[in-house]
C-alpha cells in the first residue's frame, strides 16, 4: 500500500461509548476494528486522538451540559480512552478538548495543515464527528468520512450524518468505507 499524506483523526474513543455504558454506540466495537486496521496498516503520515473532557469553567450551554452530565464527567473510567486503543497512544498523540469539534485543538489544526486530507473516525457521528467535519470543511481541509469507522448512538443517526457528509461530496468530502480507503 502506498503511503498517504493524511491525518487519521480518531475522535473520542472513550469508555462511555462502549456497549452497556451511558452513551453506548451500538456499532462501536465493529468500527474500532476497522480503525485499528487503518492504524495498523501504517499508510498515513500522521494520526491523532482526541478525548472530550468537561471544561473547567463552562460557558453558556456547556454549563447546563456539565450539570446534567456531572456523574459521567466525574467518572475517570468513563472518560478514559478505550483499553484496546491505548497501545496506539504510544505512537500517536492524544489531545483533550472541551467542545465537540476536534479543530478547537490548535495542534490538530497544525497537523491537518501538514496533510492532504483529514480522515474522520470515532464517535459520536451526530455531535463530535459532525462538528469536526463541518469545521474541517469551513477551514478548507479535504475530508474523508469513513462510514465503517464512525459510530453514532443509533444506526438511524449514522445514516443521517452519512447523508450530510455525502451532500458535501465531492468538493469537500469523500465518503467511503475502510477497505476503499486502504485500497485508495
Amino acid at each position: 500500500m502506498k503511503k498517504k499524506n493524511d491525518l487519521i483523526l480518531v475522535i473520542d474513543l472513550q469508555n462511555v461509548y462502549l456497549p452497556g455504558q451511558p452513551w453506548a454506540c451500538p456499532s462501536l466495537s465493529e468500527n474500532m476494528g476497522n480503525i485499528r486496521k487503518i492504524l495498523d496498516a501504517g499508510i498515513a503520515e500522521r494520526a491523532a486522538f482526541t478525548r472530550f473532557v468537561p471544561p473547567v469553567t463552562p460557558q453558556g450551554t456547556w454549563e447546563q451540559y456539565n450539570t446534567e452530565n456531572a456523574g459521567i464527567n466525574a467518572d475517570p473510567y468513563l472518560n478514559d480512552i478505550i483499553g484496546e486503543m491505548k497501545p496506539y497512544l504510544e505512537q500517536w498523540p492524544l489531545y483533550d478538548k472541551s467542545v465537540y469539534s476536534s479543530f478547537k485543538v490548535r495542534e490538530i489544526l497544525r497537523l491537518a495543515s501538514l496533510s492532504d486530507r483529514v480522515v474522520l473516525t470515532g464517535v459520536v457521528a451526530e455531535c463530535c464527528v459532525l462538528a469536526t467535519m463541518m469545521d474541517a470543511i469551513d477551514l478548507g481541509f479535504r475530508t474523508v468520512y469513513l462510514t465503517d469507522c464512525i459510530s453514532g448512538q443509533s444506526e438511524k443517526n449514522e445514516r443521517c450524518i452519512r447523508k450530510i457528509a455525502e451532500s458535501f461530496s465531492s468538493v469537500h468530502t469523500l465518503v467511503m468505507d475502510s477497505e476503499t480507503y486502504l485500497a485508495d
